[in-house]
């Protein structure tokens, strides 16, 4: 525990950011999306993410060392899936968070602060400030 009584969560933040850090390309995004939704070969994989096979293998090792894929051998190929629901579950969080608009943005300003009921109000009648998800087209 630290001075203010939390558990030690330094090599676990260690860990998430070598995950994400695993996921902070977009070919190796790509990859991990596809093998979230199905098992691929390395040559299907090249394929979908327009790569060379080389390269996705290379991926693919960075991948796995971070835990998130897993491969099995069948003959000569070998293919790869997504290590677990938890692979997706970190994928679409990173979708709706690339999605959400910004509390502020820099080119038009402070976004306005949307002033919740009084039962909903933080500590000290400071107003709670709510996401707003990206307007979208259909």
């Amino acid at each position: 525990m630290d001075a203010h009584g939390s558990p030690d969560v330094g090599p676990v933040f260690e860990q998430a950011v070598a995950v994400l850090k695993a996921v902070a390309d977009p070919t190796r995004f790509h990859v991990l999306w596809a093998l979230a939704q199905r098992e691929h070969s390395v040559g299907q994989l090249a394929e979908l993410a327009g790569a060379h096979v080389a390269a996705v293998s290379q991926h693919l090792a960075r991948l796995r060392s971070a835990g998130l894929v897993v491969s099995r051998r069948e003959g000569t190929r070998i293919f790869y899936r997504a290590a677990g629901d938890h692979v997706r579950t970190l994928l679409e969080g990173a979708v709706l968070v690339a999605r959400a608009e910004p509390l502020t943005g820099a080119e038009d300003g402070p976004a306005p602060v949307e002033t919740a009921p009084a039962a909903e109000t933080a500590p000290a009648g400071r107003a709670v400030r709510r996401l707003r998800p990206r307007a979208t087209g259909g």
